[in-house]
């Protein structure tokens, strides 16, 4: 976590300054942008470890800016934003952002959340379990790939984390609050429907392609991904 960049993207300068020297003191390398196309030009440029995005920009708004990078890396993402309606915490959700929080916020807090996220990260990065197979159904979590009967299909990340998690956890159900808590690392109380998003997406990909397992909805309590 020593000397990791982080891309700051703000359209207040004062925001972005106050985040730029707290960061600075903890150890972080640092670029900033002020609108969403300066910050894809930075993201391709400057490659950091994660990016503090806020929503409401000029030029490209935050999602935007969340769905340009998600298309190229798998690169933690905390989304800010001056509302906090649970529409844009589910749609930052959807969209791939890995953290979410409302301005104003702690300076503390905001510096515990770049830190706990990039832990995950590198956790997730060093861990010794990254692939599972299952008799047509092949998901690798170190290069982010899905084979499915063997043909790699293109899946966004939060789409094969949300598989990858089910899948490593045969026959064991969970709530769609524990599976935010878990794949997106979120915890909120409110409307939880990005799971069912994902979840949905996730069946159109892969449902029916082998009868020895399925992501089966267990009623009035969550999903699980059952093996026989």
């Amino acid at each position: 976590m020593s000397n990791s960049k982080v891309l700051i993207v703000d359209d207040d300068e004062n925001i972005v300054e106050l985040m730029r020297i707290n960061l600075m003191k903890e150890g972080f390398d640092i670029c900033t942008a002020n609108d969403g196309e300066k910050a894809v030009e930075l993201f391709r440029t400057e490659t950091p470890s994660i990016v503090i995005l806020d929503v409401m920009m000029p030029k490209m708004d935050g999602w935007q800016v969340c769905r340009e990078i998600r298309r190229i890396s798998n690169i933690p993402i905390i989304m800010l934003t001056a509302k906090g309606e649970t529409f844009d915490k589910v749609l930052g959700l959807e969209l791939g952002a890995d953290d979410y929080m409302v301005k104003p916020f702690e300076t503390k807090e905001l510096i515990a959340r770049v830190k706990a996220v990039l832990r995950r990260s590198e956790s997730a990065e060093n861990s010794a379990e990254m692939e599972i197979v299952y008799p047509k159904l092949n998901i690798n979590i170190s290069n982010y790939e899905l084979r499915l009967d063997g043909q790699l299909v293109e899946v966004p990340p939060k789409e094969l984390e949300l598989l990858y998690f089910l899948a490593s956890h045969p026959n064991k159900v969970f709530t769609r609050e524990q599976l935010l808590s878990e794949v997106w690392n979120f915890n909120f109380s409110g409307d939880s429907r990005t799971v069912d998003v994902h979840i949905k997406r996730i069946r159109q990909k892969i449902e029916g392609l082998d009868v020895n397992w399925k992501i089966k909805t267990v009623h009035r309590v969550g999903y699980k991904f059952e093996v026989r």
